[in-house]
């Protein structure tokens, strides 16, 4: 949850790009990251996997005008429309991405080689088809932001009850890691997006730290097995709020568009 998704930045780099807010090379440069190189596979017109700045290009030829996140979890398909074989792609790598304008989605496959320290990651873009339907279970701006302050209190009580450490040195360390990636991450949605979707990302990564703090800071209070599935089921409810308030947060550029507030 702490992670921003390989699907986030495409997405929110992507929309910013087809709106001719940012160029082809920083968009690209961003979306890449600390990845060595992306491709995309499949794109219609194309024999073979191309560079992310030509994939772009074409996807705005196809007619894409946006592109939205996909976050699914098993039982539940956050952003997905199907079919079926796009839906179990998605699944299985927990993210993708699905183009607005053109039935076509994208879902990240990635390669890692090297030693430890020095791993050289690429990622090759799929290229499918999909059905044009409106995304499972996203909720509004507005719904994601009550959703979340609700969900922040949930966590922290839930935390407290099952007696999982919320100091120590694992715990510090984490928040001091989630203070220091939202200093150097406020453009994380790109220009273009509203001021409250990156609120929203912000207490969604937030409530996401939270979750992070309860599963791998040790086991707290929770020794037996029966208690650390009782805290897995508690939080579970919690982390689903989470998730649906992210992919809300990357997919407002295109929510927008399509009641014409830009």
């Amino acid at each position: 949850m702490l992670s921003e998704p390989r699907s986030g930045r495409l997405a929110a780099w992507g929309n910013a790009l087809l709106a001719g807010l940012v160029s082809p090379d920083d968009a690209v440069l961003t979306i890449v990251g600390e990845d060595a190189v992306h491709r995309v596979e499949g794109l219609p017109g194309e024999s073979g996997p191309v560079g992310l700045t030509l994939a772009l290009g074409r996807l705005r030829a196809l007619g894409v005008s946006g592109l939205r996140v996909a976050l699914p979890a098993p039982g539940h398909p956050l952003g997905l429309s199907g079919p079926p074989d796009f839906n179990a792609r998605a699944l299985d790598a927990e993210e993708a991405v699905v183009c607005h304008g053109a039935a076509l989605g994208l879902v990240p496959e990635v390669y890692e080689a090297g030693p430890d320290g020095d791993v050289h990651v690429e990622v090759v873009w799929h290229c499918l088809a999909v059905r044009e339907a409106p995304p499972a279970d996203v909720p509004s701006l507005g719904e994601a932001e009550r959703e979340l302050a609700e969900a922040l209190r949930e966590a922290t009580e839930v935390l407290s009850r099952l007696d999982v450490a919320g100091s120590g040195p694992v715990a510090a360390a984490a928040i001091d890691a989630y203070r220091a990636r939202a200093e150097r991450g406020r453009e994380v949605l790109a220009p273009g997006y509203p001021p409250r979707a990156v609120r929203v990302l912000e207490l969604a990564q937030r409530v996401g730290l939270l979750i992070s703090v309860a599963y791998e800071n040790g086991h707290g209070g929770a020794v037996s097995a029966s208690e650390m599935a009782a805290r897995a089921e508690a939080l579970r409810p919690v982390e689903r709020t989470a998730r649906r308030a992210q992919v809300a947060a990357y997919n407002a550029f295109v929510e927008e568009r399509e009641r014409g507030v830009r």
